[in-house]
């Protein structure tokens, strides 16, 4: 797990780890973005099992998670993140589904939300150049409930079923060591958002596929540590402009791009005319005027890392 500033949440993350752990043997490991919250003396004061490392800075998500796993002595990896709670057979769910089908490779389960309603965010479908254009048409918004217009968001599927994806997010991701080895993990140039993505890209790439099991579920608390939800979606799509420019060249990566734009461009106005229309009182989608007012910072993507080690990882400004 990768703490930043969640004591708290993480805390309570714990608990349903150790209350429904069932019959797994667990290594835990909490990697501390943000050492100086209490998230140390808590873990010593009730949950001394757990191994606690202060990485030293902040490594963001990719870079922490790849520490965690250098640490890491299981034959399983599972990423988890600190604002979840675990629901009981969760672990068996995945461990179940990674035995009995090695050519996943990524591994995840269903998420709900603080209400106990579905989270689809657990799982994407591929972003491919039509699932952009799409985007950029406002197609996706407008037809929401269409897998043809939407396809990124898998929509009418409840995520009850066993099924192939195009990616797993790192809320809730089993990955086996040897397949972890295999990627070399998460690419260091993903401060974070779109590290993960970009995994199941070059997974299968390897003739691997991701999959989802409905037995293996999660409360996520989402965003816990994002301040609002137009910075959310400002470090989304810098992560997505960071993986379109390691999946493309050419002519291809810039017409993804100018979609990440155009998709930008018409909910940022169309729900800033709208809010000033209505007098204020359609305000639900006006967050995507500040993400379009933003565009130069997202569409420099993140900041590849100093692979000569001379240097820390430096996270572009984002909000």
């Amino acid at each position: 797990m990768i703490a930043y500033n969640t004591r708290d949440l993480l805390q309570r993350c714990l608990t349903t780890v150790f209350e429904n752990r069932g019959d797994v043997e667990l290594e835990v490991i909490v990697a501390d973005n943000h050492p100086g919250d209490g998230t140390a003396e808590m873990l010593a004061d009730e949950f001394p099992q757990v191994k606690y490392y202060d990485t030293g800075s902040n490594l963001g998500f990719a870079r922490g998670v790849n520490f965690a796993a250098k640490k890491a002595t299981s034959e399983y990896l599972l990423l988890l993140n600190p604002d979840t709670e675990v629901k009981p057979g969760t672990f068996e769910a995945l461990l179940e589904l990674a035995k009995r089908r090695p050519e996943g490779g990524l591994y995840g389960g269903r998420t709900l939300n603080e209400h106990g309603e579905l989270d689809p965010g657990s799982c994407w479908g591929e972003t491919t150049l039509w699932s952009l254009g799409c985007f950029a048409t406002g197609l996706s918004a407008a037809f929401k409930d269409s897998p043809r217009f939407n396809p990124e968001e898998l929509p009418g599927w409840e995520r009850d079923t066993e099924r192939e994806v195009g990616y797993i997010t790192g809320c809730l991701e089993l990955i086996p060591r040897d397949v972890w080895d295999e990627l070399g993990g998460f690419d260091e140039d993903f401060w974070m958002y779109g590290e993960d993505a970009d995994l199941a890209r070059r997974a299968r790439k390897l003739g691997y596929r991701p999959m989802i099991t409905p037995d293996a579920e999660i409360v996520h608390y989402v965003g816990a540590s994002s301040p609002n939800r137009a910075h959310k979606v400002i470090l989304r799509l810098t992560g997505d402009v960071t993986a379109i420019r390691k999946s493309w060249t050419g002519p291809k990566q810039r017409f993804a791009l100018a979609c990440l734009v155009a998709g930008s461009a018409i909910r940022g106005l169309g729900y800033e005319a709208l809010a000033k229309v209505t007098g204020g009182k359609k305000t639900s989608g006006r967050y995507w005027f500040e993400v379009w007012q933003k565009r130069d910072v997202w569409l420099a993507g993140w900041e590849p890392i100093d692979r000569s080690g001379e240097a820390p990882h430096k996270i572009r400004r984002a909000a």
